[in-house]
Parts: C-alpha cells; structure tokens; sequence
C-alpha cells in the first residue's frame, strides 16, 4: 500500500520509517521528478537531503518487506519512468 505527504520537512517526518521502502518525489501534477530506495529506519534522512535539491509538492512511499525488494522495484520503476532527477545507469 502507498502512502503520501508533502514533500516537506513537516510531511516527511510523518511518513513510516518501520520497513525499507521505494519512495518517489512528486510534483504538483503528479509527475515523477525522482525514485530511490532507503532501508528501515533511514527514510527521514534520506528524503531530508533530497529537500532543497530535487523539487517537489508531494513524496509517495511504498513499504517492502526486505532492502533487496525494494532495490529491485527502484531499479525497475527508474528504468521504466527515467526521472529527470535521477542519474542513468546508476
């Protein structure tokens, strides 16, 4: 199941952080400006880096059980939207 927030400092903080996740910053409009991957625990300082960098209006998480699941989903989720934001071949 995927949830949302802003992409903001206040929105991030509430997002899950209890399992590794594939997350995606988001504009207005609902297109895809980066994806990446954090393991449990890691999902706040991750998406705070990215605050300032890469713009956005919301971030969509999606929570896996394992990081090798969630790697998987990012790489192919990058493949298949190629996000401005993300550098290719990664």
């Amino acid at each position: 199941m995927a949830k949302s927030a802003a992409f903001n400092k206040k929105g991030v903080d509430k997002l899950a952080s209890d399992k590794p996740v594939v997350y995606r910053i988001e504009t207005e409009g609902g297109k895809t400006n980066y994806i990446g991957s954090s393991g449990r625990g890691n999902i706040h300082d991750r998406l705070n880096d990215h605050l300032g960098k890469i713009p956005g209006a919301r971030v969509r998480i999606q929570q896996f059980d394992t990081v090798q699941q969630a790697r998987e989903t990012e790489a192919l989720a990058i493949k298949r939207t190629q996000p401005k934001y993300n550098d290719l071949g990664k």
